[in-house]
């Protein structure tokens, strides 16, 4: 693009413009249009040798002039976000804005950005003082003394908080010699470890794994939030002062403020008590005496760019008039104090911040009053215009290029693709014009010559007086930026396969794989022969108690039932038999369940489908319109089904992935594929809003290629339905999605090659019948909303082919979470709020008897608003109404049950209220806020609970649970672990769910993956061998502190199979640890012992006094002869016929220890064993 920018050089009025600039004067340019403007930004930014700051009227102003910016420079400039003041009483809030804000200011003030972006709403807030942001930051340096006791004074002073383990930004964690931190600065935590008081080393981790990534020298630590009660000058102690003269003050008025008082004192005494405060914004102006926004961390020497002043004047107004009435509601509430509510600041003053800056007005029309403080010098008029983008309708370029060859005009095209250009060059050809192909592009075109190149702008440009015109086809296939390749994501690690244990509490049901369902009551140190060894105690029906040595932790897991509390689970009792009857009951389900899935899947290998073929040139540039960069998983989901599709054997496969996560794109993609082939393809939906949803969607996505798309729902008059149906016959569509009209005997295809089931667990059983017969020798592809865990695909695998994604696409933007008391105050004007910037609201009731009652309040409460209903027990056809006239933005406000959450995309609801934040699961919440923050506006979401109500236990941890989720996004793992084990209850229907409960899920799963191997005809796993030797086998609790990571360890190591997965569990121990104990090492021996022993048939290990006792599961008596015969061990081994089981005792020599001794014994055996 650096050719259109010289483009500029062209314009005497630009290089007269460049050198006043240059000179320090502050100029004005009118007559543009928007496009123009960014064009001179653009060329500015490359010419002149100074930082740039260009301020907007708004979000979208600034969001299109950087999608302009990103076409002519490739770089996308920051945008300053805008926040939102807590002056509410919330427990907690989430800070994402917020570091995003501070990072931006931060980088600006140590001149590290080039170019950034304003809106009149980010710049004009109240925020820290440029000086109070580079003294609280501070940087680490590899290879420098730091005294780690001040660090972690400073990083609470700075308001981060000290934890177990980071997770999100804000958090810091100290474990002996090693510090992590998550600085907003960085979007990865940072682990530095020290020797002594020196930095020795320090490397990113990733938060999921706990591993280090990449080693770096230096980091940036930057404080949590803007409003920092211990930058007070005083300190937090100076605030304290300053806060109880102010409650003296209001004491002493004539009318007293009772409600602010109370606030004021409630506030002072979080403060004295060393508390953290979510509402410190209300003291901003004490804390900071110093008014300061963010036009004062403009550097002296950078270009300010103002774009349309008038506009930007207006939005300064009303910004004013919006804060000034959303702080009277919060004075008459009494949550702030008059004389502390300078937030915002006003266009006169921002006026005169400018008089030492250079400054460049760009304006459409010229003739408007300049600000009095800093008057351009130079002005420069100039004739430049906005030209449309033609859309991808070719005639329209043609007319437009013919016209400007007349005239004498140089015609640049931007086509977007080389292809694109090579279809217009044709066409051109055949309407009689010459036009050239310039890929890349190395010169301007001459007047009257037309130059084709790729590259895309949102509009067109012409520049009269220079006569060259650009034209683009817009914003058809605007990339939004070259794919960039996201971090490759590891192969699964230990951690996932074995995440049911991480959060495991004494109280929890767990499940022993011989003993059956007990409860966890602790874990234990006990000596035993001066060997110290740690045990798991559970609890059973009765007095029972067992304890399990860590070191077989494996044998244990976490109960998990089909979703629910585990109030109703009975314990076992050790020594019955019930245990054992419960698990047979369970393996025969799985068996029939397997044998059914396994005959299933042979009759479909034996049916013959149709091959597609490999992809055509339209599919390569169809999948290149898409304006977003893949993830790897949606890559790695469409290499799959292509390659189902190209061979003959019919396709089955189920895609999983949460709402939003691009199941869609990759569905119409294949698609593409078999419209290629001139095959039909059908999509079928739940819901007819859906179908709609689905029918816009297709419709956008196909513009430009020949795909002719219908719609089958209850949406379509009778008449329009025979049209669709005769028009289906005769093959003359080629996509129909519809709900279940597609299912009636009617509809017939002329040669249907693909059909996608969305939500197949919301079908009936005749609905289900009906599509087998439909889709016989028919490739299918099915799409569910609910994750299906690893595991369970794992167990299944080679019977159903599944594809996941995991990975949100890249740039969600953050939904800014509240929890808090229920307030109605707070309830309505959030929901006015949101009204009033246009958007709509989720508001979630979750009790059907009184959901009308709440719709019926808020309607009273707020005036005007319209409010829709939804819930589970309406009739399909009603919800489907209330659902459209929300997807069409009628309804503002829809009080609803979680009946959203599989639900509809609606980018414009934008605020989400929950009540009873409590009642729900993390992983429900999860979902639930899934809901809002599609779009590119700020997203807010309100979990709720009755205020003073009496919390029980359960609920208590679930509250504290979601503020650190809300807070951090900690926790994040057990939220989908929930979630995985509902979509397990989906796709294994009612039957199997019982029996996963009875067993608990994770013993569930076993069963059905041995039940799958023995239908397969493959061998049986060996069973695990359990080790018990007197050797300090532990994790000490001055190395790991925590005890549920210490569990994790012990569940980890116990899983150990493999050298490769001990050096690799090894390597992380250090990385987060540093140097293990002897206690550690030797766990993972006994582990490696143990998984040796049980390749060669032995199920147990035990030492008595003096010898090891060797229980084996099967007797080779080849193996044992030639053992007992051997020299070296003649003496010692003997065979122990009387016992139950065949046993080999082996007795130890002095004074070497028995791990060590039974190591060599198993690798002797084993040597036998194989020969």
């Amino acid at each position: 693009m650096e050719q259109l920018l010289s483009l500029l050089k062209t314009i005497p009025e630009y290089a007269a413009m460049v050198s006043s600039l240059q000179d320090g004067e502050s100029v004005a340019v009118t007559g543009i249009g928007q496009i123009n403007r960014s064009h001179m930004i653009a060329g500015l930014c490359r010419s002149i040798n100074r930082p740039m700051v260009v301020l907007c009227q708004d979000d979208l102003a600034a969001r299109r002039l950087q999608e302009e910016l990103k076409g002519f420079l490739a770089d996308t400039a920051p945008i300053l976000p805008g926040r939102d003041l807590t002056l509410y009483d919330a427990a907690v809030v989430s800070r994402s804005w917020e570091q995003k804000r501070l990072r931006q200011l931060y980088d600006l003030a140590v001149g590290k950005t080039g170019l950034q972006i304003m809106t009149w709403e980010s710049l004009s807030l109240r925020t820290m003082p440029k000086a109070a942001l580079l003294a609280a930051a501070f940087s680490l340096e590899v290879g420098r003394e730091y005294a780690v006791e001040d660090l972690i004074s400073r990083l609470t002073a700075a308001g981060y908080n000290r934890c177990g383990m980071v997770e999100g930004p804000g958090q810091f964690a100290v474990r002996g010699g090693i510090l992590d931190i998550f600085s907003p600065a960085e979007d990865r935590p940072v682990r530095a470890e020290f020797f002594g008081d020196e930095l020795d080393t320090m490397g990113f981790f990733d938060p999921a794994t706990q591993r280090r990534s990449e080693n770096i020298t230096s980091v940036t630590v930057l404080p949590v939030a803007e409003t920092q009660p211990g930058l007070h000058p005083g300190g937090v102690e100076g605030l304290c002062k300053d806060i109880t003269s102010l409650i003296s003050r209001q004491k002493r008025r004539k009318n007293i403020n009772e409600p602010l008082i109370a606030t004021l004192e409630k506030d002072l005494n979080k403060y004295e008590s060393g508390l953290h405060n979510p509402a410190s914004d209300r003291y901003m102006a004490l804390i900071y005496p110093e008014m300061a926004t963010a036009a004062d961390y403009i550097p002296d020497v950078a270009v300010v760019a103002v774009c349309d002043h008038g506009n930007l004047q207006r939005a300064a107004r009303s910004r004013c008039d919006e804060v000034g009435m959303q702080l009277d509601s919060m004075l008459g509430a009494g949550l702030v104090a008059g004389e502390l509510c300078d937030y915002v600041c006003q266009w006169e003053d921002f006026c005169k911040t400018l008089r030492k800056k250079t400054v460049v007005y760009f304006d459409a029309f010229g003739g408007t009053s300049y600000p009095e403080d800093c008057p351009p010098k130079q002005l420069y008029p100039l004739t430049a215009k906005q030209l449309p983008g033609y859309g991808g309708n070719l005639d329209t370029a043609v007319s437009d290029l013919s016209h400007y060859q007349k005239m004498e005009f140089g015609s640049l095209v931007l086509c977007g693709t080389r292809r694109r250009a090579e279809l217009l060059q044709q066409l051109l050809h055949e309407k009689g014009l010459s036009a050239f192909q310039c890929i890349p592009l190395t010169t301007l075109p001459k007047p009257g010559q037309i130059l084709l190149t790729e590259g895309t702008l949102p509009f067109g440009m012409e520049y009269p007086l220079s006569k060259i015109a650009v034209l683009t086809e817009g914003q058809l296939i605007a990339r939004s930026e070259p794919k960039r390749k996201p971090a490759k994501k590891t192969g699964s690690t230990n951690r996932q396969k074995l995440n049911s244990f991480t959060d495991l509490t004494p109280g929890d049901l767990v499940v022993h794989e011989n003993y059956g369902i007990g409860r966890f009551v602790a874990m234990e140190q006990i000596k035993v022969d001066g060997a110290v060894k740690d045990y798991i105690k559970i609890a059973y029906q009765g007095s029972d108690t067992l304890f399990v040595p860590a070191t077989q932790l494996d044998l244990v897991s976490k109960y998990i039932g089909g979703g629910g509390e585990d109030s109703n689970v009975k314990l076992n009792k050790i020594g019955s038999d019930a245990w054992q009857k419960t698990k047979a009951k369970a393996r025969k389900a799985a068996k029939d369940m397997a044998g059914e899935l396994i005959q299933l899947y042979a009759a479909r290998k034996r049916q013959s489908g149709y091959a597609f073929s490999a992809d055509a040139p339209w599919q390569k540039e169809f999948e290149d319109n898409f304006p977003y960069p893949e993830t790897d998983d949606q890559l790695r989901c469409i290499a799959d089904i292509k390659h189902d599709m190209e061979s003959p054997i019919p396709m089955d496969r189920l895609l999983c992935g949460d709402v939003g996560f691009g199941k869609t794109e990759v569905a119409l993609r294949a698609v593409m594929k078999a419209v290629m082939d001139g095959k039909q393809v059908a999509i079928l939906v739940p819901t007819t809003v859906l179908a709609q949803q689905h029918y816009q969607t297709a419709v956008a996505r196909f513009r430009g290629f020949p795909v002719t798309i219908d719609v089958l729902s209850r949406f379509r008059t009778p008449k329009m339905q025979q049209q669709t149906l005769q028009k289906l016959r005769a093959g003359s569509v080629d996509l129909i999605i519809g709900t279940h009209k597609l299912l009636q005997k009617t509809v017939q295809f002329k040669d249907l090659g693909l059909l996608i089931v969305d939500e197949e667990q919301r079908f009936g059983v005749s609905h289900k019948e009906r599509l087998k017969e439909l889709s016989k020798g028919v490739d299918v592809l099915t799409l569910s909303a609910t994750p299906i865990p690893r595991t369970l695909n794992m167990a299944l695998s080679g019977i159903r082919d599944m594809s996941t994604i995991e990975q949100p696409p890249a740039d969600r933007y953050p939904v800014q979470t509240f929890v808090m008391e229920y307030s109605e105050p707070i309830v309505d004007d959030a929901i006015r709020r949101e009204i009033e910037r246009g958007g709509q609201v989720y508001y979630l009731h979750n009790r059907t008897e009184t959901i009308d009652q709440c719709a019926a309040a808020i309607k009273r409460r707020i005036p005007g608003i319209s409010v829709g209903v939804a819930h589970g027990q309406m009739g399909e056809d009603a919800l489907g109404d209330v659902m459209q006239s929300m997807a069409e933005g009628e309804i503002q406000v829809l009080v609803c049950t979680t009946i959203i959450e599989t639900g509809l995309d609606i980018p414009n609801a934008n605020t989400l209220i929950i009540e009873n934040a409590d009642r729900f699961g993390l992983s429900q919440l999860h979902q639930l806020r899934g809901r809002v923050g599609r779009s590119t506006r700020h997203a807010y979401a309100y979990f709720t609970y009755r205020p003073e109500k009496n919390l029980t236990e359960v609920a208590e941890k679930r509250l504290s649970a979601i503020r650190d989720f809300a807070e951090f996004g900690s926790g994040f793992k057990i939220a989908m672990r929930d979630l995985e084990i509902r979509g397990a209850g989906n796709l294994l229907g009612a039957e199997q769910s019982g029996h996963m409960s009875s067993v608990g899920y994770d013993m569930y799963l076993k069963l059905l993956d041995e039940a799958v191997l023995e239908e397969k005809g493959e061998a049986p796993k060996a069973p695990e061998c359990t080790a018990d030797l007197n050797v300090t086998a532990n994790v000490d609790k001055d190395y790991v502190s925590r005890g549920e990571e210490r569990m994790d360890l012990y569940r980890r190591m116990a899983a150990i199979r493999s050298q490769e997965d001990a050096d690799d569990l090894l390597d992380e121990i250090v990385d987060r640890y540093g140097e293990p104990p002897k206690g550690v090492l030797n766990l993972i021996d006994i582990a490696l012992l143990r998984a040796k022993a049980r390749l060669v048939g032995i199920k147990d290990i035990r030492q008595k006094s003096g010898d090891v006792l060797f229980t084996l599961s099967n007797l080779n008596f080849e193996a044992v002869g030639a053992l007992c015969s051997d020299p070296d061990y003649k003496q010692r081994v003997t065979f122990l016929a009387s016992a139950k089981e065949p046993t080999l005792r082996f007795k130890l020599a002095n004074g070497v220890d028995s791990l060590k001794q039974s190591k060599l014994f198993v690798e002797h055996y084993t040597s036998f064993f194989q020969s």
